[in-house]
Parts: structure tokens; sequence; C-alpha cells
């Protein structure tokens, strides 16, 4: 299983790597991919195909939120305010009355969840500095899941939420937030960013703990949809989701921070 887990692991990051790296449509393109193969798996959670008429809207709104990402910020409001008025137009004509407020809140939660908060990337790329702040909280969530799971396995005693993730541990998260700290502070050191080590330590921190609540927001959502992973495509870790739950959170709390803080 560890040895699946690695091989997808590389065969997936290293492309990434490179389009980061690069950027321009490229970069565009590959995250509108993993976007729509985020949001299939978020909308299948509840069954929706993708040929179900929310998920085509669902769809459509992801898309729309990566492309307005490049223009200026109030027209990622104007998506998200159509979004919303939108969506509860459409299940006039797509839904049955008893199970309209269930398919609107989950409809609109996927767009939001995948389309807006993963759209973040773009304005963080476009920063000064911004290829480095994405490797910076990529590689960084990287290393608090990988440190999570091996400590966790390793000396891993006390459950840390039995109810949504039986196998994570007090152990293992503490092992992720420590990781996180160090990861920050030795990829700050490695890339050529411009910035004071106590606020890399700082976004290092906020990663270690957004990141685990993220994986563990998803395992909620998965538990309430009954299933055990948002997919089996990739082996060794479930979906694609189930590798991007951790990401998107830290993607929110880079932006945030670098936007707000600067370097």
């Amino acid at each position: 299983m560890i040895k699946n887990r690695l091989l997808t692991a590389l065969v997936v990051l290293i492309p990434v790597i490179a389009v980061i790296w690069f950027g321009g449509p490229a970069f565009s393109a590959v995250l509108a991919v993993f976007a729509v193969v985020g949001a299939l798996e978020f909308f299948g959670m509840k069954g929706l195909s993708a040929r179900h008429p929310l998920a085509i809207f669902g769809l459509v709104w992801v898309l729309l939120f990566i492309a307005s990402a490049h223009f200026e910020p109030y027209c990622s409001l104007i998506v998200l305010s159509a979004a919303v008025v939108l969506s509860l137009v459409w299940l006039l004509f797509a839904s049955t009355v008893e199970h309209a407020a269930v398919n609107w809140a989950w409809t609109l939660a996927g767009v939001i969840y995948i389309g807006w908060m993963l759209s973040l990337l773009v304005p963080l790329r476009g920063l000064d500095a911004g290829r480095d702040w994405v490797f910076l909280a990529l590689l960084t969530t990287i290393a608090v899941d990988t440190s999570a799971f091996f400590v966790g396995r390793a000396v891993g005693r006390h459950s840390l939420w039995p109810r949504i993730s039986p196998g994570k541990t007090w152990e293992g998260a503490i092992g992720g937030f420590v990781a996180a700290i160090g990861a920050s502070l030795a990829l700050a050191a490695m890339l050529p960013l411009v910035a004071v080590s106590w606020k890399v330590a700082v976004l290092g921190a906020l990663i270690g703990v957004f990141a685990q609540l993220g994986d563990l927001a998803e395992s909620m959502l998965k538990r309430s949809a009954g299933v055990k992973d948002a997919s089996r495509l990739m082996p060794g870790h479930g979906g694609l989701l189930d590798r991007l739950d951790s990401i998107i959170f830290a993607v929110v709390v880079a932006y945030g921070f670098v936007a707000a803080v600067g370097a």
C-alpha cells in the first residue's frame, strides 16, 4: 500500500511541479482539470453522475470561478452571487421539492468548496514571488500529510477524532504540525523568497493546523455521504479530492496570509 501511495504521488507531483514552475496557461489548464475532477468526485459522493443537471451546473460554475480568478477580484463575487441565485432557479426545473434544499446546499457547497477556494491559487501564483509561495504552500502541506501519516503509524496511540477519522491520532497530528513549521522554514531558505523567518514560521504553523482540519472536514463529508473514499482514481490514495482536501485549506490560508501580512 505504501509503495502504491509513493508511486502515485510521484506520478502526479512531477507534472504539477512543472506547471507551477512555468505558470501561464498550462498552470490554469491543469488547475481547471483538477477542479473538475474534484468536483465530479464531490458530487459523486451524493450519487450525482456527471450527466446529472445539478452536477453539470456545478461543473460549469467551478470552471467560471477558475476563469474569473484571472480578472479583477469583483469578478469572483459576481460569479458567487450568480451561483447562489441561478442554482436556486436551476432547482426549479432539476429537482423534486422534497430534495430541493439538500440538493441546493450540496451543489452550492461543491461550487464554493472546490471552485472558489481552489481558484485562489491563481492570484497566489500571480503575486510577486507567487511561484515560490505556491511551492511553499503545496510542499508544506505534503510534509504535513506525510509526517502525520508515518508518525501516526509509528507511535500513534491516542485517537484524534474517532467519530470522523478513526485512523488519525494526536501523535500524528503533532508530528504533522511540527513538520509544517520545519518544512516551511527549510523551503523559504531554499527558494528565492525574501521573507522574514517568523512570518514563514507562522504561515507554516497555520498550514500545519488548517491542512489537517481540511483533511478532517472532507472525512466528515465522506462519512455523511456514506463513502470511504471520494473515488478510486489514485491507487493508495483514494480519489483526487482525498489529496486536495488539505491543499484547499492550505491555499486559502497561504493566500490570505501573504496578501494580508506580506513577506
